[in-house]
């Protein structure tokens, strides 16, 4: 880990720049530092979610991810480090299938809603694909490797599962999109 910050206002990015953990400095609305800062987003609003009364293995699922984001924070800002495994593509793939097991197949579009921890699941997950996005538009001028994109993508599959999930567990059920409603 590089030089921790024990002063926060350094006034080293008044000119428009900021530090990378490898030392180089970059301008603050580069592709990376827009990955970074999607991806940081994304932890935060998990953060929020956290806040919510959830059950327990969604806790500490959503716990696990945010020092995983961590991680992928740290991978992106210091190019060519490798620092998500693909066993942590894994474990979502695994927390995928878990949560999955018990819910009935989607008939129709899940809209964004139900419970409180159910819609800011959703949020996270709108985010999340951002951040992904972010990062197939960094990995267009510089190397993103497939395990920090595979991450990200199995992250917005399970953020949407565990939406489902939230709101089944405090009885409400899927919000589903009403495609004959009156218009």
């Amino acid at each position: 880990m590089g030089n921790r910050l024990s002063r926060i206002a350094t006034r080293t990015g008044d000119d428009g720049t900021t530090g990378l953990g490898d030392g180089s400095r970059t301008v603050k609305d580069s592709l990376r530092i827009a990955a970074i800062g999607d991806v940081d987003e994304l932890n935060s609003t998990l953060g929020l979610l956290l806040t919510e009364t959830l059950p327990d293995d969604i806790r500490s699922a959503l716990t696990d991810i945010q020092h995983d984001l961590f991680d992928l924070g740290g991978e992106l800002c210091i190019p060519g480090f490798d620092n998500i495994t693909e066993g942590q593509v894994a474990r979502l793939d695994e927390l995928l299938a878990a949560f999955n097991a018990d819910l009935p197949r989607l008939q129709e579009f899940v809209l964004p809603g139900g419970t409180r921890a159910a819609a800011l699941a959703h949020v996270a997950r709108t985010v999340c694909r951002r951040a992904e996005r972010a990062m197939v538009t960094l990995g267009r001028e510089e190397t993103v490797r497939p395990a920090c994109r595979q991450y990200v993508n199995r992250l917005s599959d399970l953020l949407f599962v565990l939406a489902r999930v939230l709101n089944r567990r405090a009885g409400c059920g899927d919000v589903l999109w009403q495609k004959d409603r009156a218009r």
